[in-house]
This record gives structure tokens, C-alpha cells and sequence, in this order.
């Protein structure tokens, strides 16, 4: 199975590829009033931003500040504009006028360094000029497209207020494949009332559909946020992942995922004082090395079997 970074490869042969993130302004339908409002009940976007990435700045001063916190240590990196806080094809002009949107993109692209994009959003937000607009640029620069699924399952979908269903996941996905698109899934594990078999699911059918990558991640309880208020108030099906429980999943989901689909990541990392639960301490290379010898012991079990 290729890693993200041998992924990325593909598309830059023989160049070091980092993500800037970036917050262009955008809200998102399900807070704004289009579709519903209050948002998804896990979501606290501030939860993953870094300092240099907010709304008020211009996107080239987020990119050029972030160039320079990333340059330090690899002064001939290049970049994938990463337009990722709330859903990024989410403008109220859009119905009408593409050219906001545009403006952003450019404005990204027209930076040095910057060598492609990544554009965050939702299923139901992809209408058909803003998949034109994406795949006019995917001509020339790579496009890569991350659509939030979080579940295959639309009980769970209402549970936690997404606004959208599984066949909007189906749909959108298959639009912007044929756009030639790259098109990658997120999922989230550990929703309210899901347990492993339901996650194997959601992962199945994800991999059933036309996309390159996947990214998934352990629900995190935020404070803050409907969730967080739910699962102390003692709501049953709010159960997050111990460790150990996590990373025997995240082994079974390496077994089932085709070489053809990269996984993007594993493990999602807010600030601490941000997290009531699950709380493991635990950087990412600490996790996918205890991933990895999980992997190998059984390989090696089945070989002596």
C-alpha cells in the first residue's frame, strides 16, 4: 500500500509536497442557515487550524507565512494550497457568480512554490460550475478534492446534525471522477452509536466508490460543541476509542483497503486543552510505528500458520 507522501509522488516526481492550510472565510450550509444551522455536532473548526491560518488575512499572507514556518527545515519544499476550514465551495454567490471562488484559487495558485490545490467540502456543495471551475484548473495544476462523508450510514448522519445523506456522498463523488478530479473520502471513527462492524462498512463502500484516497480519524469529543455537552450529560451512545481498541481497527482497515486507494491518515490531533476525551498523548509517528508492528505480528502470524 502506498503512503500518502509515494501517493503525492505520482503528481510531483522528486519533490518534497507539504499542505498549507488555509482559511479563506467560508461558513458552511449547515450553519449559515442554507440547509441548517448550529453545524455538524462534533465540529469545532478552530480545532485544527494552525496560528497562521485565519480568515481575516489574505491567502497569500497565510501562505507566505506558512512557507516560512515550513522552509526552515526544508528550504526547497513545495506546497498544495489547502483550502480547508469549513466547506470551501460554500458562497452565497455561487448560484450566480463563480467568480469569488475563482479569485481565491488564483490567488493561491499565483504564489511561489505553490504547486497545486486541495479543496475541503461537503457532498452537497458541489454544484456543477464549481466541479467545471475545479476541473478547468485540474488541467493545468492538480486539483485534489476532499469530501467530508464521516459515515455511510444516514441514522448516524442525522444523529449528528451533518445535513446531508450517503447517496449525496455517492453522487458527488461520482461527478467529480468524471471530471477527472482527484477525489479522496473522510471518515470519522467512533460517531455516536457505530461500532466496529458499522465502521468496516462505512470503510467498505467508501472503498467501493471511485476515489484515491482515504483519510480517517477517531472521533474527538471537543469542548464546546453540541457533542461535548451530550457526552457529558451521560448520553449512552457516545463511546470514544481506548487506544489499543483503536489501533487493532485501523490494522483490520489496512487488511481490507485496496492497494488502489491511498489512506491518508489514521489519527486526528486537536490541541490538548481543546479535548475532553479520548486523550492518548500520542504523536503521529508514535502512533503509526505501534500501527505498523501491529501489522507486521500479524503478517507473521499468518505466515507461520
Amino acid at each position: 500500500m502506498l503512503s500518502y507522501s509515494e501517493y503525492l509522488q505520482q503528481y510531483f516526481p522528486g519533490v518534497k509536497v507539504q499542505k498549507l492550510s488555509l482559511d479563506a472565510g467560508f461558513s458552511c450550509p449547515n450553519r449559515d442557515g442554507t440547509i441548517g444551522t448550529g453545524g455538524c455536532s462534533y465540529c469545532r473548526c478552530d480545532s485544527f487550524s494552525p496560528a497562521y491560518c485565519q480568515a481575516r488575512r489574505p491567502i497569500r499572507e497565510q501562505i507566505e507565512e506558512g512557507k516560512r514556518f515550513f522552509s526552515r527545515k526544508y528550504p526547497q519544499m513545495k506546497y498544495l494550497a489547502y483550502f480547508q476550514s469549513y466547506t470551501n465551495t460554500h458562497l452565497p454567490s455561487l448560484t450566480t457568480d463563480l467568480s469569488p471562488l475563482t479569485s481565491l484559487y488564483r490567488e493561491a495558485l499565483e504564489c511561489d512554490d505553490v504547486v497545486g490545490l486541495v479543496v475541503g467540502t461537503r457532498p452537497d456543495t458541489l454544484p456543477a460550475p464549481v466541479l467545471d471551475l475545479l476541473a478547468e484548473i485540474n488541467r493545468d495544476t492538480p486539483v485534489f478534492l476532499e469530501i467530508g462523508a464521516e459515515t455511510s450510514s444516514n441514522a448516524t448522519l442525522r444523529r449528528i446534525n451533518r445535513g446531508h445523506t450517503w447517496a449525496d456522498v455517492i453522487n458527488a463523488v461520482s461527478r467529480a471522477h468524471k471530471r477527472g478530479l482527484h477525489v479522496g473520502l473522510h471518515l470519522i471513527a467512533g460517531l455516536p452509536g457505530e461500532d466496529n462492524s458499522q465502521i468496516l462498512e462505512n470503510v467498505k463502500l467508501a472503498c467501493s466508490l471511485p476515489i484515491e484516497t482515504l483519510k480517517l480519524h477517531q472521533l474527538q469529543i471537543l469542548k464546546g460543541t453540541p457533542l461535548a455537552r451530550e457526552y457529558e450529560a451521560g448520553a449512552p451512545d457516545i463511546k470514544p476509542f481506548g487506544l489499543d481498541a483503536y489501533l487493532n481497527l485501523c490494522a483490520e482497515i489496512c487488511r481490507m483497503v485496496p492497494d488502489t486507494i491511498v489512506i491518508e491518515r489514521f489519527l486526528s490531533q486537536s490541541p490538548p486543552d481543546m479535548v475532553i476525551a479520548p486523550k492518548w498523548g500520542m504523536k503521529n509517528y508514535q502512533f503509526h510505528d505501534r500501527l505498523a508492528n501491529i501489522l507486521r505480528e500479524n503478517s507473521n502470524k499468518n505466515k507461520s500458520n
